[in-house]
């Protein structure tokens, strides 16, 4: 099909049956609810942007099934440089909108994972998953859709196993096998970019053992099915960013949300595991390996929109870069460490039998410990430059800015390097990038940065560096690890 623009895409939620809740209330139409419109808007971007001649090389890529161009977030990675695009991608949506784009993320990355792990299950149990998962795939290009990746769930006690849980529900579950698909139940919770996609793309939340093979599925649905509501999660922010005025910014906005599954049924021809317990591990591995690669490009992105927000702030408040640019120079130090190891992770990265493309796990891991670090040092130092009218409850609202009786002087009040009202928009941009609502999920996005030093420390291979260094030492005689104490 030709490629979507932001217009269609966004004729094409409206015609979906509205299920997304927020306040209580259900919102009609998520392409001009504020609640949800800023997301949907950049989401639109990029749809434009696949037709754009200077980016569409960046939001597109040539299909792995026809050959042709599709947009990017519907065609498969089978090469390093795939991979890279998908960071280059990310980094350049951050540029536009400054926060995350869930839509054309999470649920694009579950649907390479399946590709690997569909084509697994087949060769080893002789299912037929990996030729439902291309038919699904084939879909979603030729209709130029966008996927939310719903992973996480609400999980319940964390100290006991899904089929321990007293509610069921906590995870969800297989709750009955058809002939014709499968029912399923359950919450998933703080999934992102839902209420701009046009599918859900699930698959669990963890690995699992035989006791737990109920928790075992992967499935594709739409996001309006029956039996399906979604709740939009509020922020600190969310009032002031649902306001008109810049008070905060009117580009990008993203969305978090629960999703809740009362009985859902799924046909088979969108089921892509049920119960096959002993895969379920390596889709948590192939996932992060490509998500963790990718979000430093996410992370740089915003870092590049501090960097810009610090000096426009800089020079509002009357002083030039030139004070300020060895805090500067290491804010582009972190945004191109978090996006370069992610890229090394990807040069060292291997393709799979079934074609898929997966970076390097243990650089990828490492990559999530910095993406858990260097952004909030970058946001300090956004601040440090910015000065105190940047943080919160230092500027009057925009509302007092409109009165008329003490706007004027408000305004007046705030001239210094440029207009009052340029300079309350800057301050009001950073306050959003380093505290509000555009911060991105640096420490638990894409997961736990310490469940990434896990997979760092099973993955390093520390006997072999001792032996290393008792060899060039000349080391002949014993150097044991000590005994454990009973």
């Amino acid at each position: 099909m030709a490629l979507m623009n932001g217009q269609q895409y966004r004729e094409s939620l409206k015609k979906m049956r509205p299920n997304v809740y927020k306040y209580g209330q259900l919102i009609e139409d998520v392409t001009t609810h504020p609640a949800t419109k800023l997301h949907i808007d950049s989401v639109a971007h990029s749809y434009d942007m696949s037709q754009d001649p200077e980016k569409s090389h960046i939001f597109t890529n040539t299909s792995h099934l026809t050959g042709q161009k599709a947009h990017r977030w519907n065609t498969l990675c089978q090469t390093m440089e795939d991979q890279i695009g998908n960071a280059d991608m990310k980094r350049e949506q951050y540029r536009w909108s400054g926060t995350c784009q869930g839509a054309t993320c999470a649920g694009w990355t579950g649907l390479n994972v399946l590709w690997a792990i569909t084509y697994e299950m087949d060769r080893d149990l002789g299912t037929n998953y990996h030729e439902r998962l291309k038919k699904y795939f084939q879909y979603v290009e030729d209709n130029g859709l966008a996927l939310a990746g719903a992973i996480t769930d609400a999980k319940g006690n964390r100290a006991l196993k899904p089929s321990q849980q007293k509610n069921k529900d906590t995870n969800v579950h297989i709750k009955e096998i058809r002939e014709d698909g499968i029912v399923i139940r359950g919450y998933k919770t703080q999934i992102c970019g839902v209420a701009a996609a046009h599918e859900i793309i699930v698959v669990p939340g963890s690995g699992y053992k035989e006791e737990d093979k109920d928790f075992c599925l992967a499935v594709a649905v739409p996001k309006d099915i029956e039996g399906l509501t979604i709740v939009e999660t509020r922020r600190p922010s969310d009032t002031r960013d649902e306001e008109e005025g810049w008070d905060s910014p009117k580009v990008g906005n993203i969305t978090q949300a629960y999703l809740l599954f009362d009985d859902v049924f799924v046909p088979n021809d969108r089921v892509f595991m049920c119960g096959e317990f002993k895969y379920s591990g390596k889709i948590l591995g192939f996932f992060t390996a490509i998500y963790r690669a990718a979000i430093g490009a996410c992370v740089a992105g915003q870092g590049d929109i501090m960097c810009g927000s610090a000096i426009n702030m800089a020079r509002a408040n009357g002083l030039s870069q030139k004070v300020f640019q060895d805090k500067l120079n290491q804010m582009a130090v972190n945004n191109e460490v978090t996006y370069g190891i992610g890229l090394g992770a990807m040069a060292k990265g291997k393709k799979h039998l079934s074609g898929l493309f997966i970076p390097d796990a243990l650089l990828a891991h490492v990559n999530k410990t910095q993406v858990a670090k260097l952004p909030y040092e970058t946001k300090v130092l956004t601040q440090d430059i910015s000065g105190g009218i940047a943080e919160t409850g230092c500027m009057p609202s925009y509302a007092d800015f409109q009165s008329p009786v003490y706007g004027k002087q408000l305004l007046e009040a705030l001239e210094a390097g440029t207009d009052g009202e340029s300079r309350a928009r800057m301050a009001r941009l950073v306050e959003w990038l380093t505290v509000g609502g555009g911060i991105p999920g640096c420490m638990h996005g894409g997961g736990s940065p310490d469940g990434a030093r896990l997979v760092v420390r099973a993955m390093t291979t520390w006997e072999r560096f001792a032996d290393d260094a008792k060899r060039i030492a000349g080391v002949t005689g014993e150097i044991a690890e000590p005994p454990k104490n009973k």
